[in-house]
């Protein structure tokens, strides 16, 4: 019993010395200002608001156009993740992904000797929070590859025939599950939690004033384009997608506050309380 209580105070003891910081990976395209481009402050504030010291958050700006293996992804990602995990004394590294970011990210935990610095990276890392991660690629993407009429109307969201684009395509991803990546069916367990936030459906009502957190014209875009995907979907990647890596957190509408399903877009903003529920994981 004495033992027990030693270990006990042992391991609450070494919570409490912790220095807990959060990375916010951004999906596919070549950011600069991720911050305001594509999380926007409110909900980078209101989730590292969390941190016991909130000053310890880093957004990532990296090219993901290039496949997630190259020096501009993940070369660029491990980088700046370095950067920060020694800069402020990090010991436990939360990340929170989107999208494609959490391929790169992927790619990272399941080739630890590709790059000295991974693994600092993995063994800081406590978990990774992934928002609609593309773990299966999307049949969206062959559309754009393919040049079909999807390449200019999904320009806003993918981006044209880059790197990025071309990996993933449904088939791609299958090889690189199969081959370079951990985590999903048959094929070796990441070595750090990957749990992920699954869109399920996209609103896009005129009338809905819910239809426009996110922006109404990117939820109408999305809406459009989940006729092409499973019933299932956030207008972008498929259930199956999302879920197909590590663990599934939840479904939107088992958390959502309203039941309110997270399209692509929505899932990287401050929608219907998905800030509030990452904000309050900072602190577990």
């Amino acid at each position: 019993m004495r033992y027990l209580l030693l270990a006990a105070l042992a391991a609450a003891s070494s919570v409490c010395n912790a220095n807990t910081g959060v990375a916010f990976v951004h999906g596919t395209g070549k950011q600069t200002n991720a911050t305001a481009d594509y999380w926007t402050s409110t909900f980078v504030n209101n989730v590292r608001g969390g941190l016991p010291n909130p000053a310890n958050y880093v957004v990532i700006n990296c090219d993901f156009t290039k496949y997630m293996w190259d020096s501009a992804a993940a070369g660029c990602l491990a980088g700046q993740l370095t950067t920060f995990i020694n800069g402020k004394g990090i010991t436990r590294l939360i990340v929170i992904t989107h999208s494609n970011g959490g391929n790169v990210m992927r790619w990272i935990m399941s080739n630890p000797t590709w790059d000295s610095r991974y693994p600092n990276i993995i063994a800081k890392t406590v978990r990774v929070n992934a928002l609609a991660p593309s773990s299966a690629g999307t049949p969206l993407a062959d559309a754009v590859i393919n040049g079909n009429v999807f390449e200019g109307a999904l320009g806003w969201l993918l981006g044209y025939q880059n790197d990025a684009v071309r990996m993933q395509q449904t088939s791609w991803m299958a090889s690189y599950n199969a081959n370079y990546l951990y985590g999903t069916s048959g094929r070796p367990a990441l070595p750090k939690a990957f749990r992920s936030v699954v869109g399920t459906d996209v609103d896009s009502a005129i009338w809905d004033s819910d239809s426009y957190c996110g922006g109404y014209a990117e939820n109408v875009g999305l809406e459009t384009t989940q006729n092409w995907l499973n019933s299932c979907s956030d207008g972008f990647l498929n259930c199956s997608s999302q879920s197909a890596a590590g663990s599934v957190w939840f479904q939107d509408k088992a958390r959502m506050r309203g039941s309110e399903p997270l399209s692509h877009n929505q899932s990287r903003r401050a929608c219907f309380g998905l800030d509030t529920i990452l904000r309050t994981d900072m602190g577990s």
